[in-house]
């Protein structure tokens, strides 16, 4: 078994830094939807509708 490390900052309302071992990225949003920005080049985004829906799309580097 491998040990992690994750770690979590809020920077400002609504702006989320995190960092593990290799990478880091950026969220900003809340909880109706966000949009997170990583630094290897990827980028997702979701939105939470009304009914307990979740759309998610991952967007990847070309």
């Amino acid at each position: 078994m491998s040990i992690t490390f994750r770690k979590s900052f809020r920077v400002l309302p609504g702006v989320h830094l995190h960092i593990n071992g290799r990478k880091w990225s950026i969220t900003l949003g809340g909880r109706r939807g966000h949009h997170t920005i990583s630094s290897d080049g990827r980028r997702s985004s979701s939105l939470r509708l009304p009914g307990s829906i979740l759309v998610r799309r991952d967007h990847h580097r070309h």
